[in-house]
């Protein structure tokens, strides 16, 4: 909601701007959950998102893992299956709103 109150003090052509960069830049839901179900025990969906240290956190519990039967890794994995999308949702939120100022900085 904030991106959007932004957006409305910029002209179209900065709009565009917006938008063009937004594309190059944004996360997939649909990349993220392919990510989940081939490499979720690995955290492979949450390196995509940039949670660089949940991801490094999924690989040491995996391999944990291979001493308690996986079980940490598999309720790890079920949990991330409904959170992927909020998380991409905020990471693509968060990326508008920067995509946004650095446009305003431009504008002054």
């Amino acid at each position: 909601m904030d991106n959007l109150i932004a957006r409305q003090e910029l002209n179209t052509e900065q709009q565009l701007m917006i938008n063009a960069e937004f594309e190059k830049r944004k996360k997939s839901k649909g990349i993220a959950y392919i990510l989940w179900l081939f490499l979720g025990s690995l955290g492979g969906h949450r390196f995509y998102a940039g949670d660089i240290g949940l991801g490094i956190g999924m690989i040491i519990v995996w391999v944990l893992g291979w001493f308690i039967f996986f079980i940490p890794t598999i309720i790890w994995a079920i949990i991330d299956l409904f959170l992927i999308g909020k998380r991409i949702d905020q990471l693509n939120e968060q990326i508008e709103a920067e995509i946004i100022n650095k446009v305003k900085m431009l504008k002054s």
